[in-house]
């Protein structure tokens, strides 16, 4: 696994072995990267599931300002911090270790509002239309935000969520990728 493109194009992450994380492959990363950008100028985004740090390391190598990596799983953060420390700019990352609803709250209280949400869960814990809700209720999307949700192709998430504007659904192997927009 790689960055695909952008200022660490090219550079390796590493991933955590075995089956505790569903690294986003190179292919489904830049097809994702080149549906929504595929390139930024400035701005915040979150990779709530971070997982190697993958989508949120791609987003800052691709123009965005910081990333908001959040992930529970302690073996798996040890793995962001190496990805981030590759970058050799971590001053624009920052990492919490946590599981994403305490995350969420915490963005909530500093008032953090993101222009590009990644929300790449693993498949069986996916909450993902709540997760949108308390985003959009709480105030967490900038003006005009893109929020990309990777799920297992089985899963259809509805197209009608509160203020949510469907963009896209696109099926990668046993990956489906949607994308919404929002507008304040």
């Amino acid at each position: 696994m790689r960055v695909v493109a952008g200022e660490f194009g090219g550079r390796k992450l590493k991933t955590l072995s075995g089956s505790q994380t569903r690294p986003t492959t190179d292919k489904v990363k830049g097809a994702i990267f080149n549906m929504i950008g595929p390139y930024f100028d400035g701005g915040k985004a979150l990779d709530l599931f971070s997982g190697s740090g993958s989508l949120g390391i791609e987003a800052v190598s691709r123009g965005m300002e910081k990333a908001y990596l959040v992930e529970k799983n302690g073996k798996a953060m040890s793995i962001v911090k190496e990805n981030v420390a590759m970058t050799k700019a971590d001053s624009a990352f920052k990492l919490l270790k946590m599981p994403a609803k305490l995350a969420l709250e915490q963005f909530k209280t500093d008032q953090i509002k993101f222009d590009l949400v990644l929300l790449d869960p693993p498949y069986a814990q996916q909450e993902i239309e709540e997760q949108l809700k308390y985003l959009v209720t709480e105030g967490l999307l900038s003006d005009k935000a893109t929020i990309v949700c990777e799920t297992d192709k089985n899963v259809e998430l509805a197209a009608d969520i509160l203020n949510l504007k469907f963009r896209k659904r696109q099926v990668y192997g046993i990956s489906a990728v949607t994308i919404y927009d929002w507008e304040d």
